[in-house]
């Protein structure tokens, strides 16, 4: 038990990490012991030489990339796509060039600008010339220069890149209310409860979310509430389970716009999965199939 109590709050200790805090003196002290008793020993099973680990493709949680970063393997998220050649924004190991939660400046010598919707917008030597005999797609996707990458992202007060989702993801409420669902999504699963979620509510008025929950720290909060179940699905059909989960949903809520907030949600008794066709080989949700999948739990939302 002590063994496992330490290693949690090892764990607890990383999820606050953030790059270039000065005056933490007491933190930077329990680091140091965090780092002797366990960060060392991920450390070796990665071999002992971890540079740096490189993470790209799909966006990755805040909390995941600051325990490894105060576990002392660093984590360098970036961003591009194949018609920029492909790295457009990059973290960096320089102090003011790298944050968690965003994907970093832009190189020096690309242009980063974000359209009225909300479109990252790209300018620089790395920018294609255009698709093979296509020129019809080319002209749709470079237009006075500018590549249109059909993410949606925002540039925060310290310069950084931050993606924010698709544009062909976005939707309209009844109300006339556009939502980024993937904005949404990925701040939700900050919350160590949460595995994946989607986000609903096109010509609704309202979003709503199906979630899958995160079975092994869902079960282990279980044991230490001590609610009894013998599957997944008495588990999440707990009115305590049910309620914890509306309390981390509200929490977020807080943080949202009006037309942003989570009004209901479904569980899930199972993960998604590649072979059970819910995400994509990069771990991307799969929208439109899971929108089919689920239309009962979905239509009980809008109801």
């Amino acid at each position: 038990m002590p063994q496992k109590q330490i290693f949690f709050w090892a764990v607890n200790l990383g999820l606050t990490y953030q790059f270039d805090q000065p005056n933490r003196f007491l933190y930077n002290a329990q680091l140091r012991i965090a780092n002797r008793l366990v960060f060392s020993k991920w450390r070796d099973a990665f071999g002992g030489r971890m540079r740096a680990i490189v993470s790209g493709g799909a966006t990755l949680q805040p909390r995941l990339a600051q325990v490894y970063n105060a576990a002392g393997i660093p984590v360098v998220e970036g961003y591009g796509i194949t018609e920029s050649s492909p790295v457009i924004a990059v973290n960096t190991f320089k102090s003011k060039q790298r944050k968690i939660g965003t994907v970093g400046p832009a190189l020096k010598n690309v242009d980063v600008s974000i359209s009225d919707v909300g479109e990252i917008l790209v300018k620089g030597p790395n920018v294609m010339k255009g698709y093979y005999r296509n020129q019809e797609m080319t002209d749709k996707t470079i237009m006075d220069g500018w590549l249109h990458t059909g993410d949606v992202g925002l540039i925060d007060e310290d310069g950084m890149l931050k993606i924010t989702g698709r544009v062909k993801e976005i939707f309209k409420t009844s109300m006339g209310k556009y939502i980024s669902p993937v904005l949404l999504e990925n701040k939700i699963k900050e919350s160590p409860f949460f595995d994946q979620i989607i986000v609903l509510g096109e010509n609704q008025k309202f979003a709503a979310a199906v979630i899958v929950p995160d079975f092994e720290h869902l079960k282990s909060w279980c044991t230490i509430k001590g609610i009894n179940y013998t599957t997944n699905l008495e588990m999440i059909a707990s009115k305590v389970v049910k309620d914890r989960f509306k309390k981390e949903i509200d929490c977020f809520n807080k943080q949202f716009g009006d037309t942003d907030k989570i009004k209901k949600f479904e569980l899930i008794d199972h993960e998604w999965t590649i072979d059970s066709g819910e995400i994509t080989a990069n771990l991307k949700i799969k929208r439109r199939h899971i929108q089919k999948k689920y239309t009962e739990q979905i239509d009980r939302l809008f109801l």
